[in-house]
């Protein structure tokens, strides 16, 4: 298993770069996060890789982070959900945004990204549970976890969109009452 490369980056054509490594050009495709993370063409490049082999082909995917590649491994473990989908779920969220809206049981966030539907975001949001980070365990966790969904729902209600209202509830320290917390929500959201 090829499991990091190292070179030069010749050219990017989203999805796919193409990394040179002593002579040998390795096309690699990367979700649009690491895409954005990357330098200009020259310049050198170390990705983490995972490799596929098919019937047909192998195809190397890099990744930015251990977590986007970890996170990544673990969506191609689902039925039903190939490396495209799980490409085009790590383009569409962090791997924060994605252990998120596992731990808050939002299907909803997931079915925004192209190639999701209800069906597949559920089976996602039930088989990964508990295993990004997602889950902040049990007792006051979860009553600390029903309470920021129940303030980011209040806040999408009255018409903020996701990334505002998740940024804000990022402020709000941890075991704040739903009221308290959308009242802090609604002053830091109104700056």
């Amino acid at each position: 298993m090829i499991g990091r490369l190292t070179g030069t980056l010749l050219e990017k054509l989203p999805p796919t770069i193409c990394l040179d490594v002593q002579g040998v050009g390795y096309d690699i495709e990367v979700p649009m996060s690491t895409l954005y993370a990357l330098p200009d063409n020259g310049a050198r490049v170390s990705l983490l890789t995972h490799l596929v082999v098919r019937e047909d082909a192998h195809v190397l995917y890099g990744f930015a982070t251990p977590e986007e590649r970890m996170a990544f491994r673990q969506l191609i473990k689902i039925s039903g959900v190939g490396a495209r989908i799980a490409l085009a779920v790590l383009s569409g969220m962090t791997v924060a945004e994605l252990s998120q809206a596992i731990t808050l049981q939002e299907a909803g966030r997931l079915t925004r990204i192209p190639g999701i539907g209800k069906k597949t975001a559920e089976r996602l949001l039930l088989e990964l549970k508990g295993k990004l980070g997602a889950d902040l365990g049990a007792g006051a966790a979860h009553v600390t976890v029903d309470a920021q969904s129940d303030i980011l729902h209040a806040l999408t209600a009255l018409g903020y969109s996701e990334k505002e209202t998740t940024t804000a509830l990022k402020s709000i320290p941890t075991g704040t009452s739903v009221t308290d917390g959308i009242k802090m929500a609604l002053k830091l959201l109104a700056r």
